[in-house]
């Protein structure tokens, strides 16, 4: 049984190279809206974020999950869901308002983490985003690489 406070979060699907391709500044989470057999085939760990991002529209308060693949569920029948279809994000007005005004004005992105369950709710995990240049990406690699050898050389000391 979690602690207080700790959440019971079984985690679906990761973005892994979200964290390498942008400064990541700020995390939302949000509900998704879900067919029956999407969320029986997420809780078979089937799904993928590569290459998936979440558009905001203007004329409406409403985020939408856009490229995230959740493969068909292996029993279903006719009634099964499209892998690749759109997956509205469920947020409060003034997360998306805030979403929305960084987008417009300051050209950051709302990227994926990842899907998880808490509890019996399905959830994704959004960062509000910077895109980093190639110098930007060497330059986090070198500064974790620095890290390594300093925590390395703070172990042989002990």
């Amino acid at each position: 049984m979690a602690a207080k406070g700790e959440s019971d979060r079984r985690v679906v699907a990761r973005n892994r190279r979200a964290a390498h391709d942008f400064a990541l500044l700020e995390r939302f989470e949000a509900g998704l809206v879900l067919a029956g057999t999407e969320v029986k085939s997420l809780r078979e760990s089937q799904a993928s974020l590569a290459g998936s991002y979440v558009r905001i529209e203007d004329h409406a308060y409403c985020a939408w999950l856009v490229g995230c693949q959740i493969p068909e569920y292996s029993h279903g029948t006719y009634a099964n869901h499209e892998p690749l279809r759109k997956r509205r994000l469920l947020l409060q007005k003034r997360e998306l308002l805030k979403l929305r005004q960084a987008v417009k004005t300051e050209g950051m992105t709302v990227v994926p983490l990842e899907i998880y369950f808490k509890g019996p709710w399905a959830k994704i995990e959004v960062a509000l985003a910077k895109g980093r240049r190639k110098a930007d990406k060497r330059q986090a690699i070198a500064g974790r690489e620095a890290r390594r050898d300093i925590d390395r050389a703070a172990r042989r000391r002990r």
